[in-house]
């Protein structure tokens, strides 16, 4: 039996013996407990995604899974049963990104890095632009979604994390740690991220993040997700690149990486005439939203796009070539390590 491999089939015969049964003799009879992350939504009724798509497999496989052979996360019954085409909805709400938690660091620190009561203007004014950020999607989202509640709540996560707070911080994350640091290593710079960010959402211009694209989660800038997206759209704009490699073919240059010197056509020939990536050197905190000159544009290989990108602060093309230089350079300093040493002769003086 291949886990995971259930029909729609499968899963309408699971709801049906649901509705049948009734919710506690159908988790009792399988040995499952009530969903404490994820719901099925089917005809406006819920049901727990992971004992449904557990018993989903006795229709299709034979046999019901036990509840410890799967998980009812992401990582299992929720993303099957999102492939089938199922709404899920989670029964808690989503952690808090980045982009949402840079918004909330910004008010603490206008508010002088002290908490915020749940009543106060500026967090009501928060907690209604929280809710037109375009991350998360609607069926994950519960009534409570970012209230005025849980972004004073977050303000205290924050806070509380401050060098100089006396009490007892509470059970953040991480990623509260991380932002507040960038807060308080780069005040400026942050405060800039954090109104490009307000701007976006309050002109509209985000659009939702569409499926399959969290490998951008392996990107870290100081812009977070929403700025870095638009970032990543402004340099696949195929009419901007296409100037740009015109430009560059004008001025009879080859299209070679900026950074290691990779040429696409001379190792792939034709296949690779005329390819290679775009990208903007300056980030968008910085650059804001004015018109893109071909100047502030580098052509650079796969590679080093993705090298650019992977973590703040972005290097330039230039600082990336002297990277990889300074690395060569070591690695030609270090013998192999089936390398004789080298043996040194000295002369022989007769006493």
């Amino acid at each position: 039996m291949r886990k995971g491999a259930i029909s729609l089939d499968g899963v309408l015969k699971a709801i049906a013996e649901y509705n049948d049964w009734g919710r506690d003799q159908f988790l009792a009879e399988y040995g499952y407990k009530p969903a404490t992350g994820y719901l099925l939504i089917h005809e406006d009724r819920t049901y727990d995604s992971k004992a449904i798509a557990g018993v989903a497999h006795k229709f299709d496989q034979g046999r019901a899974l036990r509840p410890d052979e799967l998980s009812g996360g992401r990582s299992h019954a929720a993303r099957w049963l999102a492939r089938l085409g199922f709404v899920i909805r989670s029964s808690r709400d989503p952690d808090w990104t980045r982009d949402e938690i840079i918004l909330a660091c910004d008010l603490a620190m206008a508010n002088d890095w002290k908490r915020l009561e749940y009543n106060d203007p500026r967090v009501i004014e928060l907690s209604a632009l929280l809710q037109t950020m375009p991350i998360h999607p609607e069926e994950v989202r519960t009534e409570l979604f970012r209230n005025p509640n849980g972004v004073a709540r977050k303000t205290v996560d924050i806070t509380c994390r401050h060098p100089d707070y006396p009490g007892k911080p509470t059970n953040g994350n991480a990623l509260d740690v991380a932002v507040l640091n960038d807060f308080l290593a780069r005040p400026a710079e942050m405060t800039k991220v954090a109104q490009h960010i307000r701007d976006g959402l309050t002109a509209g211009e985000f659009q939702a993040v569409p499926p399959g694209a969290e490998e951008e989660d392996d990107y870290s800038a100081p812009e977070g997700r929403l700025l870095i997206r638009r970032h990543k759209s402004r340099e696949r704009d195929k009419g901007l690149r296409k100037r740009k490699i015109d430009a560059v073919l004008r001025q009879g240059r080859r299209l070679a990486c900026e950074a290691c010197g990779f040429d696409f056509e001379a190792t792939y020939g034709p296949r690779g005439t005329g390819y290679i990536e775009c990208h903007h050197v300056v980030p968008l905190h910085e650059a804001g939203e004015g018109r893109t000159k071909l100047s502030d544009l580098a052509l650079i290989c796969a590679n080093c796009h993705r090298m650019i990108h992977r973590r703040a602060p972005w290097p330039t093309p230039d600082e990336l070539r002297n990277l990889i230089e300074e690395t060569k350079r070591g690695e030609a300093r270090i013998p192999s390590q089936h390398e004789p040493e080298p043996v040194t002769t000295e002369a022989v003086v007769a006493p």
